[in-house]
């Protein structure tokens, strides 16, 4: 509600402006009243008012030099004058100190009543603006916190910006959290766990992650709060669908990034180390230090493997390797369990550069499979069914040769009108039956499919382009760019806006 002040030297047209006027239907409450400018400024210095109601001629303090010491106290402050006197001169001024009208007595109530009108639609607009103003604020905090985590930008340039936004970042010492989850609300969350702590700072990255930053002055003490606030941001989501990891805890004269690197690494680790609260990046590095006492494995080459998508040359590093640690002295099936979920984490990551989007439940099923092993041999076949379907997916991606068809139509035309029932009379297929059988060898949806296509193409169009917003969706094939940007914000978790400030 705006806060209404009402000045006037005449009782009853206090009292009148009380009655006649339904002050809480324009989103307005009357907050106090005076006799005199003198009086008015006093009140007004404790108590916040919005929409000053003035008289222009009162004893001790005119209406007129009232305004101009009560915009000292609030310089947005909007001001209708009341006047028995129809003179230019009073009208000259009022103007020069920009009121929203200048009203004779005896008030005309529909006159008072547009002007109020206008006078919120106002004051609504400079809000709006505001709020716009505070968001480009966020974004622009974001892309230098990327930008500083990740050491892609220049020291002058961070010393400008930092000191320009209120980014502390001169604390000795450094530690990052990832936070992912499904859920709007962890933003605002995260957003009030920064504005309230001091040396935490939070933005979202371009895989989608939330990323909170801790400066530290003493790594033991402020690590332990770290993880208290963020159990506190856990206590107020929904616990089973948020994961928290923790990065190392580095110098911010040395490898401060690897923090970064280090959180989004423990992220992988979720599943593995049975941690509901969180997974700090300390325990995989013990966990990994754990599975690997004294052996060896190239992963280069199984890099290597997965980069060339052949199942056969990775199956020969699988039993290779596997042959030879199964057999090592104190081997034991939880230590080789480690090995193996190392694997097919170090595979994931690998993926992240290839094309993981054809596989989404690799990692989750695969080490839910080697979890469940009761024997070596049975783990080394879990290992090798996950590894030899993901290389089945990427290179074939589909089975059936109309799918292949359908999917090079799309990728052809995908900036076109795409419908199953277009596209089923082109193919000869009745078009519930091509829905079901595109989500069967898919996993996903005809629309699904083709809206991450989209959002994909324009991705690359927000990266390599100077092209507007509302030009990409377009050119990918959305015609209303409200329903583009709805898109854009589920797949990518950023506005698309929002994604170009951070490149």
């Amino acid at each position: 509600m705006y806060k209404v002040f009402i000045v006037d030297d005449e009782p009853f047209i206090i009292e009148g402006l009380y009655d006649v006027v339904d002050w809480a239907k324009y989103g307005m409450e009357i907050v106090g009243h005076a006799e005199n400018g003198r009086q008015a400024l006093e009140r007004m210095s404790v108590v916040p008012v919005d929409i000053l109601v003035t008289d222009i001629s009162m004893p001790v303090m005119t209406g007129l030099e009232l305004i101009e010491e009560a915009r000292k106290l609030n310089a947005e402050l909007k001001v209708i004058v009341l006047s028995g006197f129809d003179d230019f001169a009073y009208l000259k001024e009022g103007l020069r100190l920009g009121i929203e009208n200048y009203l004779l007595k005896p008030i005309n109530l529909r006159e008072l009543e547009e002007t109020l009108v206008s006078t919120t639609d106002k004051m609504n607009k400079s809000r709006q603006e505001m709020r716009l103003d505070e968001y480009d604020i966020h974004i622009l905090r974001s892309n230098i916190l990327y930008r500083w985590i990740t050491d892609r930008i220049g020291p002058k340039e961070l010393e400008e910006r930092a000191a320009l936004l209120g980014l502390d970042l001169n604390q000795p010492y450094v530690m990052v959290a990832i936070v992912r989850a499904e859920f709007a609300p962890i933003e605002s969350s995260l957003y009030q766990l920064a504005e309230q702590e001091s040396g935490v700072l939070y933005f979202r990255d371009h895989d989608g992650d939330h990323v909170v930053i801790f400066m530290m002055k003493d790594p033991d003490t402020d690590k332990a709060r770290a993880i208290r606030l963020l159990q506190q941001v856990r206590g107020q989501c929904f616990e089973d669908e948020l994961s928290i990891s923790l990065g190392s805890v580095e110098s911010l004269g040395g490898r401060y990034t690897d923090s970064y690197l280090h959180a989004k690494e423990a992220q992988e680790y979720y599943l593995v180390l049975e941690q509901p609260s969180y997974v700090d990046y300390v325990d995989v590095q013990a966990k990994k230090g754990e599975a690997s006492f004294s052996y060896s494995i190239d992963w280069p080459e199984y890099a290597k493997g997965i980069a060339a998508r052949d199942k056969e040359v990775l199956f020969q590093l699988i039993d290779s390797d596997f042959d030879r640690l199964r057999h090592m002295p104190g081997m034991t099936p939880t230590i080789l369990k480690s090995i193996a979920v190392e694997m097919v984490i170090r595979l994931k990551l690998e993926l992240n550069d290839i094309q993981y989007t054809a596989a989404p439940d690799f990692l989750k099923n695969t080490v839910s499979d080697i979890m469940e092993s009761v024997s070596i041999d049975a783990l080394i076949t879990a290992v090798k069914d996950g590894v030899g379907g993901l290389v089945d997916s990427l290179n074939h991606d589909v089975k059936s040769p109309v799918i292949q068809q359908i999917l090079h139509h799309i990728q052809q035309h995908f900036h076109e009108d795409l419908s199953l029932k277009a596209l089923g009379a082109d193919y000869h297929i009745h078009p519930v039956y091509l829905g079901h059988l595109f989500h069967k060898e898919t996993g996903e949806s005809f629309t699904e499919y083709i809206n991450r296509y989209r959002i994909d193409r324009a991705k690359d169009l927000l990266r390599h382009t100077p092209m507007k917003v509302q030009d990409i969706a377009k050119s990918v094939g959305y015609w209303e760019t409200g329903y583009f940007y709805k898109q854009f914000k589920k797949f990518v978790g950023l506005s698309p806006r929002d994604f170009r400030g951070m490149l």
